[in-house]
């Protein structure tokens, strides 16, 4: 495949999400266009430097939440507090989709009482109140398997996975002990 085509394949791939994502985050329709139009020059520019195509995806949202950040630096010289913010939100949500599929692994590895529980709170969205009324259990005995499950899949991402945590609790990084924080098909012990 060429280059030509397989920039055009990226950008019928990715222009629509990628738009959405820009349009998000700043307040100007024409101002997102531009920031669009960048991305994809800065993807243009890069493609050839990247050297996993697994990573395109996180590659693309880079760009276009740098790209966002610089049109915001051009409109002042300082970055306000809110900006930051939500620099830092996107940054969690990079980190959280990572780790996700490796969670999931975990939270199917727990005993079938701490799994189901946590599985119908997390995944499910039902209330404790609820998965009590669906199991035939009490709203403590729910409390606490569900606060067990989160105890045991704590220690099971702990022993994958060395975690950077901010002063507020939040994860700003983290590095791989074993295959099972990384998306692979077996997991830490």
């Amino acid at each position: 495949m060429s280059m030509a085509e397989r920039l055009e394949e990226i950008w019928i791939q990715f222009h629509r999400e990628i738009g959405a994502f820009i349009r998000s985050r700043v307040k100007s329709e024409a101002l997102a266009e531009d920031i669009l139009q960048d991305v994809f020059v800065k993807i243009h520019a890069g493609i050839s430097a990247l050297r996993n195509e697994s990573e395109l995806r996180a590659w693309i949202y880079q760009i276009a939440r740098n790209r966002i950040v610089d049109s915001y630096r051009a409109r002042t010289d300082t970055v306000e507090l809110s900006e930051m913010l939500t620099e830092t939100i996107d940054e969690q949500d990079k980190l959280i989709t990572n780790l996700a599929p490796s969670v999931r692994k975990m939270v199917l590895q727990l005993p079938p009482l701490y799994r189901d529980a946590l599985l119908l709170t997390e995944y499910d969205g039902l209330t404790q109140r609820q998965v009590a009324e669906r199991l035939g259990l009490s709203i403590s005995a729910v409390k606490s398997r569900v606060q067990r499950a989160r105890e045991k899949l704590k220690e099971m991402l702990l022993a994958c996975c060395h975690f950077e945590i901010s002063g507020h609790g939040k994860i700003l990084d983290y590095q791989p002990r074993c295959a099972g924080c990384c998306e692979a098909e077996e997991s830490c012990p």
